[in-house]
């Protein structure tokens, strides 16, 4: 064969292999833009994910990295902060409430942020290595069976109507959360000093009164006070009330300004999808024309539903109105399912807005334990949010009454 010939074969099979296995490349490409693809735009520096584990705890976690991130941002100081030290102040002071009212109130692990500040307040705070709370075995919390322990232990105590309390029932209750959880420290050693848990939450310099709760729903007046209506926030804290519109307006803020929020919220409904990464409401009457309205028509609800809530492709979004909130509020469609972490702001392929959120269900997930979630799920699923009141934008501030 000639050199020539040999030459311009070689060059031929290489191109053929080059378009071959750049139509592959290309294939797989398009295979990968299915669904929903995210670009971060703003992240704000936060401490690392922890895992609830098989524990109710969400309003905990949510709320400790949220301390751990103020404290961040205004010291540059990373710390892992004991949530179980939370855990033991809230079963304790919630069944003290529980048997006063003879049982006529919910009793279990749930809570709210505003339970975390009430509780930083009032007793203080510790590092994680002071207090990990797992004194029952397991790496990470399982604490079903303690929670069963600790509902029947209080139901026990208020099942006869005519019994008189004794002056040990919560010397009892206390002794087997200590069984589970470990004896709180009175003091302990930290980076060579001695520390009380209200020193050294003094000497981190977070201020728990500095947090503000903030909800909607139009059935109270905007701008004002009342205590949200919902099982876990037993305390019957107060929230600040404001329109719909606002609470993007200061999670927004917040987000570009460096501030994390918190964020509860129904993660019930098919809108969220954990494995997939994205959280959205889609429009039930997505607008069509022609042989897409056609087709969409002649489909069950069942097989709607699945393209609607599958995540494979990018849907379009209802709007949500004020009413809309209140209503799945009012039957029980939003409830206070579990507590999150806005981290960051971002946009999909398409160039929409949504907002990344940290969670505590692990990192095993396709975005390492973050979620993208629509700013139309946060409007209509959202319970309450938590944020430092120097990221709410003054005039609003200043509506709702609040003195920086």
């Amino acid at each position: 064969m000639k050199i020539k010939t040999f030459i311009i074969l070689l060059v031929g099979a290489f191109m053929f292999n080059f378009q071959a296995f750049a139509q592959k490349a290309d294939t797989t490409a398009k295979k990968e833009v299915k669904g929903y693809h995210f670009t971060d735009v703003v992240v704000v520096p936060h401490t690392p994910i922890n895992n609830q584990y098989m524990s109710g705890t969400c309003w905990d976690f949510s709320g400790m990295e949220f301390v751990q991130d103020e404290i961040l941002r205004t010291t540059g100081k990373k710390y892992n902060l004991s949530e179980m030290f939370n855990v033991y102040h809230q079963y304790s002071g919630r069944a003290i409430k529980y048997v006063r009212l003879h049982g006529k109130m919910g009793f279990g692990p749930g809570g709210e942020t505003t339970d975390v500040m009430w509780i930083i307040k009032h007793y203080g705070m510790v590092p994680d290595s002071v207090y990990t709370g797992m004194d029952y075995g397991t790496k990470l919390p399982v604490q079903m069976e303690m929670d069963k322990v600790l509902k029947n232990y209080v139901d026990a105590i208020v099942s006869d109507p005519n019994h008189k309390l004794t002056t040990a029932w919560h010397k009892g209750f206390n002794a087997v959360m200590s069984s589970y959880l470990g004896k709180l420290p009175e003091t302990f050693k930290y980076n060579g000093k001695t520390y009380t848990p209200e020193s050294f939450r003094d000497m981190t310099g977070f201020n728990p009164d500095n947090i503000v709760p903030v909800t909607s729903f139009m059935a109270h007046p905007y701008f004002k006070k009342f205590p949200i209506v919902v099982r876990d926030n037993w305390r019957w804290i107060p929230y600040n009330n404001v329109p719909m519109k606002d609470l993007l307006v200061i999670i927004n803020n917040a987000l570009k300004n460096g501030y994390t929020v918190v964020w509860g919220a129904d993660v019930s409904n098919k809108g969220f999808n954990w494995k997939k990464g994205v959280a959205f409401v889609p429009d039930q009457h997505p607008k069509l024309t022609g042989k897409a309205l056609k087709e969409w028509n002649s489909l069950s609800r069942k097989q709607k539903d699945k393209r609607l809530y599958n995540a494979d492709s990018i849907v379009q979004e209802a709007t949500i109105t004020p009413e809309m909130r209140q209503k799945d509020y009012n039957n029980y469609t939003t409830t206070d399912d579990h507590g999150m972490l806005f981290v960051g702001i971002a946009h999909d392929q398409n160039g929409k807005t949504f907002y990344k959120v940290q969670n505590s269900w692990g990192t095993h997930q396709k975005y390492h334990g973050y979620i993208y979630v629509s700013p139309a799920y946060v409007e209509l699923n959202t319970t309450t949010i938590s944020v430092n009141k120097a990221a709410i934008p003054k005039d609003l501030r200043k509506k709702m009454g609040i003195k920086k």
